[in-house]
C-alpha cells in the first residue's frame, strides 16, 4: 500500500506539469501574428498616400502643349496655288497671258475661294496681312479681266474698281475697298508697286506670289524695279519725269519726309532736293 501511494502521487505531479505546458504554448505565438498585421499596414500606407503618379501629371503636360500651340499658331494659308499660276502665265517682264489664264480659270477660282475661307484677323502678323491682301488684289484683278476678256483695257469695263464680285469671309469686296480701306491704311507706300491694275503703266505683275517670309524684300525689289524702268519713270539728278502714281497718292509717299526723300531711298540715282518734277502720261492698255 505504501508503494502504491507513492506511485500515485508521482503520476499526479507529472500530469499537472504537462497540463501547464500545453496551456502556455498558444500565448507564445500571439506576437508574431500582431507583427504580421503591422507589416501589412506599413506596406499599404505609402501606396495609398502617394501624392503624384504618372497618370496625375499627364493632363498637365497636355494642357501646356495645347496652350503653346495656340500662342504660336501661324496663319494656315499659303499662296502656292497663286504662285504656280503666276509662274505659268506671267513673264519675267510682267506681261500677262490672259488666254492662258482662261484655261486655268478653275484653278484661279479655287484659289479665290481659298482666300475667302482664310480672311485675316487680329492674330495675323502684319507681314501675313500684307501678303494676303496684295495677292488677293492681284488675283481679283486678273479674275475681273477674265470675266470680260477679250478687252483692250481695264477701262473698257464699267466702273472696274467698284465691281463687287468676290466674297471674302462674310463680306463682298471690290478692288477700291481692298486698296484704299485696307492696304493703304497699313502705312507702307511700297504696296503701290506690288498691286497691279492690269495696265501697261502700272508696276509689272510679279511672276511669284508674295509671302509673309519674303515680303519685305519683295516690296523693296518691286519698288526699285519700278523706279529704274525707263518706260515708267525717267530719273536724273536734276530732273524727274515720274509715274502719275506718285501724283495720285502723293500723301502716301510723304509720311517720312518729301517725295524726293522717298525716291532717294530706292533710286540708284541720287536726286537733288530741288530737281525739276513732271509726270508721265498713263497708258491704260492691257498688260499682255
Amino acid at each position: 500500500m505504501k508503494y502504491l501511494f507513492v506511485i500515485t502521487l508521482v503520476l499526479l505531479l507529472f500530469s499537472c506539469a504537462g497540463t501547464k505546458n500545453i496551456t502556455e504554448q498558444p500565448i507564445a505565438k500571439t506576437p508574431p501574428i500582431e507583427k504580421t498585421e503591422q507589416v501589412v499596414t506599413e506596406q499599404t500606407t505609402p501606396t495609398d498616400s502617394a501624392p503624384e503618379t504618372p497618370a496625375t501629371k499627364a493632363p498637365e503636360r497636355t494642357n501646356n502643349i495645347e496652350h503653346q500651340t495656340q500662342e504660336v499658331a501661324p496663319s494656315t494659308l499659303n499662296h502656292n496655288d497663286w504662285d504656280s499660276l503666276l509662274q505659268k502665265h506671267v513673264s519675267a517682264q510682267g506681261n500677262v497671258n490672259y488666254k492662258g489664264f482662261k484655261t486655268d480659270r478653275k484653278a484661279l477660282t479655287t484659289y479665290i475661294t481659298k482666300l475667302g475661307n482664310h480672311v485675316p484677323d487680329n492674330s495675323w502678323l502684319k507681314e501675313e496681312k500684307l501678303a494676303y491682301w496684295i495677292n488677293t488684289y492681284n488675283a481679283l484683278t486678273v479674275d475681273l479681266i477674265l470675266r470680260h476678256y477679250p478687252i483692250k483695257s481695264i477701262k473698257d469695263i464699267k466702273n472696274p474698281w467698284d465691281q463687287r464680285f468676290w466674297k471674302l469671309g462674310n463680306t463682298w469686296y471690290n478692288l477700291n475697298e481692298i486698296e484704299h480701306d485696307i492696304l493703304r491704311k497699313m502705312d507702307d507706300p511700297r504696296i503701290h508697286f506690288a498691286i497691279v491694275c492690269a495696265s501697261f503703266s502700272c508696276p509689272k505683275l510679279q511672276n511669284e506670289a508674295f509671302t509673309s517670309q519674303t515680303i519685305n524684300n519683295q516690296l523693296n525689289v518691286a519698288t526699285k524695279a519700278f523706279l529704274s524702268d525707263s518706260t515708267r519713270n525717267n530719273i536724273s539728278e536734276n530732273s524727274i519725269k515720274i509715274s502719275k502714281i506718285f501724283q495720285w497718292f502723293s500723301k502716301d509717299f510723304k509720311q517720312h519726309g518729301s517725295l524726293i526723300d522717298f525716291l532717294n531711298r530706292y533710286s540708284a540715282i541720287t536726286i537733288f532736293a530741288k530737281a525739276k518734277k513732271s509726270y508721265k502720261d498713263y497708258n491704260w492698255d492691257l498688260n499682255e
